[in-house]
């Protein structure tokens, strides 16, 4: 055994803290994994094919918008009770969503566990950057990457298995005992000492961001659908989306402690880094989102198969993302990048030329592909945004780089929502499998396309190398 493995590993000093992140760690990795396979379940209980894809936008809406108002309150009063507090709103979230009646009251309680999700993510990663090394967290990754890779597989399983022997609402009640531990193991093990500060939780740029982001997300997703996009409600909700990011900017530049430091993005690096992770939420929500529902409708599978083939994907990035350590300490952070984005466009390549002749297998190898590549994108270029900054800026760092996958996901599903639904109305509306064939088929050639501009912000990405300690 290795020294690095004894400092990291269970039986370190530090191991119940681990655990304990992995247990945190473990809600987020199972949600992301186990409703897209129960997407065909609800619509056909509650209806609405149409707004399915606000289930994934208002969750990952809420979450972004969150993340920088808990990553500043972490970095202020501590990360302990910002966690907490974020495990307490997704287990409030999950349940509330196990009792929805229709898709409204559904996406309405999604919006409550993104808030929640928003403080568990961010604040596990800043945890892990603040007791382990740059070299220790490339071990670090990999025990909390195969908490992904469990819950790739336990998920969609999960999924699949309520969603055809149960019930779907068992996808949400099942998070109730998983949030119950996970708190209890944080507040058992994780304590820090720190001198709080009085601080101000930046209440108005919080708010006009989300209401900005909304407009935006409703303008892309109901456009086409709706009502038409030359519309009045189409153009003013743009319209007022942008002026609102313009007045947000103006309030960020004002205040004393800004939800979403606008200053950091003078640093080429943090900037570089954050388009790369707006680029990696666009394709992983593109997959996670259409992928099962692709399969069950054009290929006839079982939402167990659907949901096992995108467990591929996830399966692939912690593999990846365990092992990414081993490639930046030694080559750096940018090289490995540019090698796992390139990676994900021979995937998406692969998802993209076989969905005209859709096979589970098919669909499964390419996903993997895809989340090898990612795996060797995320982990990185986190890595090298947190170890440029001291322990005071890593929380919001931390926030900032997740908040922009965030925002990635939350507008890419929307973007590719709208794809899938346009193609769908030409069709005449029906959502016949030859229809949702060839909206899935346009949203992988997206996830193409996104894939290639990601790598723009690589290769425009400082040449640094990680610190050897």
């Amino acid at each position: 055994m290795t020294s690095t493995d004894a400092q990291v590993g269970f039986r370190s000093d530090r191991g119940p803290i681990l655990v304990a992140l992995m247990l945190a760690t473990g809600l987020i990795a199972i949600e992301s994994t186990i409703i897209a396979t129960a997407v065909p379940s609800i619509v056909d209980d509650l209806g609405g094919f149409a707004q399915f894809p606000w289930l994934f936008s208002i969750y990952l809406l809420a979450q972004a918008v969150s993340v920088p108002v808990y990553a500043k309150l972490a970095d202020t009063i501590g990360r302990t009770p910002i966690i907490l507090t974020g495990i307490g709103l997704f287990l409030v979230g999950s349940i509330l969503c196990g009792f929805a009646w229709d898709m409204t009251s559904l996406i309405i309680f999604r919006a409550v566990q993104g808030l929640g999700a928003g403080a568990v993510l961010p604040v596990s990663v800043t945890i892990a950057g603040d007791i382990y090394s740059v070299r220790e967290r490339a071990k670090a990754q990999g025990y909390l990457a195969s908490v992904w890779a469990i819950s790739s597989v336990v998920g969609p399983t999960l999924g699949g298995l309520f969603s055809q022997y149960l019930d779907w609402r068992w996808i949400f009640f099942v998070n109730i005992p998983l949030c119950l531990l996970a708190a209890f193991m944080i507040k058992r093990n994780h304590k820090e000492s720190i001198e709080r500060t009085t601080h101000r939780v930046d209440i108005a740029g919080a708010s006009v961001l989300t209401v900005a982001l909304t407009l935006i997300i409703l303008a892309v997703l109901e456009g086409g659908n709706a009502w038409a996009w030359n519309s009045w409600q189409s153009i003013g909700s743009f319209a007022m989306g942008a002026v609102l990011l313009v007045i947000f900017g103006l309030i960020e530049h004002r205040a004393a402690e800004p939800v979403l430091p606008l200053s950091l993005f003078r640093r080429r690096l943090i900037t570089t880094t954050s388009l790369i992770s707006l680029g990696v939420g666009a394709i992983l929500v593109g997959l996670t989102s259409f992928v099962p529902t692709f399969l069950e409708v054009s290929a006839d599978a079982t939402p167990l198969i659907g949901g096992l083939a995108v467990a591929a994907l996830t399966l692939g990035w912690p593999v990846a993302a365990s092992q990414s350590g081993k490639i930046y300490l030694r080559i750096g952070f940018r090289p490995t990048a540019l090698i796992g984005l390139a990676i994900s466009v021979i995937g998406a390549v692969m998802l993209w030329t076989t969905a005209e002749t859709p096979s589970p297998w098919l669909v499964a190898a390419s996903c993997f592909v895809v989340g090898l590549g990612l795996g060797l994108v995320a982990t990185p270029t986190l890595i090298a945004a947190q170890s440029s900054v001291d322990w005071e800026e890593r929380g919001v760092v931390t926030g900032t780089n997740l908040f922009m996958r965030s925002i990635g996901s939350a507008v890419g599903v929307a973007i590719f929502g709208a794809i899938a639904n346009s193609i769908i109305a030409r069709s005449g509306g029906e959502e016949s499998a030859a229809a949702v064939q060839a909206g899935s088929s346009a949203v992988f050639l997206a996830v193409v396309v996104a894939a290639v501009a990601t790598i723009a912000a690589g290769i425009i990405m400082p040449s640094v190398r990680a610190p050897q300690s």
